[in-house]
């Protein structure tokens, strides 16, 4: 079933959430009563989140156990589909009038939260609970941060953007996977172009699926420092020349057919560019782990079969990023309003650090197949028909020195827009390296 990049982060990965994956939720808000307010009543909290499965049912899971267990200082929950929920959450929470927690994705959305003052400083209380900050992916606290400091509690589950390759593709061309971006320009994408395979499948109209590329090689090239400068707001960030490099990698990787033939009309929402790969037409593709559920779903035996190979993008010859670096979606987020009251933000630090971690709350996620921000989560995937892919996944993840958030959630809306519309005409050979930096500088944090 089609996927929409703005639905991914409510989504998970495996085969039990492959038939949901177009879903983003019942009419809201609905599911629960009440809602509006920052928790008013003396030990009472509000949540706001997202409907549909696979994860309402697990958040509300979690609140209905936090209310048994804490029946004085019960939360009210209520769940939007995704799109009403955007704007409902911003217009509410300018209004003074959002729920005691805040559901989110982190990043430019946060940011513009804590530039209005309108959410609490979580990093004293964390440093204070250092066993509970020591349970979360380490790497999922980049995205709620801000000015270093933490604005928010990561939970739910991880989804890193994998290199998915054709196992089958690879071995009839007596081919390994690319252990370097070296060996893909140079060696990959020349014999799968003589074999008559596109080296990398892609659904460049969507504009976020080109987004990943620029994402990993400016990582593996320059580390996390410049887009960090980016986020940050720093005037002329893009003008790093990592930045033009990894810019001219990307055209040169254009020019040389290293991705399918007419890829800028095919759409990930239709999920053409998977098709593409699980019949053998390309050899490659840079996608979301969520894919792999739909390779699953769509691709009839190709997956149980071990026809799916995956790993983390290979390291540039001299770059300075680790390899062990990633990005994606680190995270889901929770953070706490600073309009709430004192007792409404002991009742959310409190289901914080109990009800979102415990082992009902790891074995939901997981369960609906995706892989719990938890440490020590992989314990329980073995159980899974998965397990492999999910294993990684939670390698990936735990073991990632840097896992970046995707660019246009992490800048503002504004930017971001900008970001798309550009990296669209890069790939079609539109505009220059230069030019796109140009264009990016302007919009530096706007």
């Amino acid at each position: 079933m089609p996927i929409s990049r703005r639905n991914f982060l409510n989504l998970a990965i495996g085969a039990g959430a492959a038939a949901g994956l177009a879903a983003c939720g019942s009419s809201g808000p609905g599911s629960g009563s009440g809602g509006s307010g920052s928790g008013n009543a003396a030990g009472a909290a509000t949540y706001w989140s997202l409907s549909g499965p696979p994860g309402e049912p697990i958040r509300k899971a979690a609140i209905d156990r936090f209310n048994a267990a804490n029946p004085d200082s019960k939360i009210t929950p209520t769940f939007f589909q995704n799109d009403a929920y955007k704007q409902k959450i911003k217009t509410s929470i300018g209004a003074g009038e959002g729920p005691t927690m805040i559901w989110g994705w982190g990043g430019g959305g946060l940011k513009t939260y804590v530039e209005a003052n309108q959410v609490e400083d979580l990093t004293g209380w964390l440093n204070e609970n250092a066993a509970l900050k020591d349970k979360i992916f380490p790497s999922s606290f980049g995205a709620a941060t801000v000015n270093d400091k933490i604005y928010a509690m990561p939970i739910e589950t991880v989804q890193p953007i994998v290199l998915f390759y054709n196992k089958q593709v690879f071995e009839k061309a007596g081919l390994q996977p690319p252990q370097s971006w070296g060996d893909i320009v140079d060696n990959l994408v020349p014999k799968f172009n003589a074999a008559g395979i596109a080296p990398f499948s892609l659904g460049g109209q969507s504009r976020w699926t080109n987004m990943m590329w620029l994402e990993f090689l400016l990582d593996r090239t320059a580390g996390s420092e410049v887009f960090d400068k980016v986020f940050a707001g720093e005037a002329n960030a893009w003008s790093d020349p990592a930045v033009l490099d990894m810019l001219t990698k990307v055209q040169n990787l254009v020019k040389a057919n290293g991705f399918i033939k007419g890829f800028s009309s095919i759409t990930a929402d239709s999920n053409a560019d998977q098709a593409l790969l699980y019949t053998g037409r390309a050899a490659m593709m840079l996608h979301g782990s969520w894919s792999y559920g739909i390779q699953q779903s769509e691709g009839g035996d190709f997956v149980k079969s071990g026809g799916l190979g995956w790993m983390n993008f290979p390291p540039v010859e001299g770059g300075k990023g680790d390899p062990s670096n990633t990005v994606g979606n680190p995270g889901q987020y929770l953070s706490i309003s600073s309009k709430a009251t004192p007792e409404a933000k002991e009742v959310a630090k409190k289901f914080f650090s109990t009800t979102l971690v415990d082992d009902a709350e790891i074995d939901g996620w997981i369960k609906s197949g995706g892989v719990p921000i938890i440490k020590g989560s992989d314990a329980k995937l073995g159980a899974s028909p998965d397990a492999e892919f999910l294993k990684f996944v939670y390698d990936t993840s735990a073991n990632a020195k840097v896992f970046a958030q995707s660019w246009d959630q992490a800048l503002s809306p504004t930017a971001a827009e900008t970001l798309l519309d550009n990296i669209a005409k890069l790939f079609q050979l539109q505009i220059t390296p230069q030019q796109w930096v140009d264009s990016m500088n302007g919009v530096i944090g706007k």
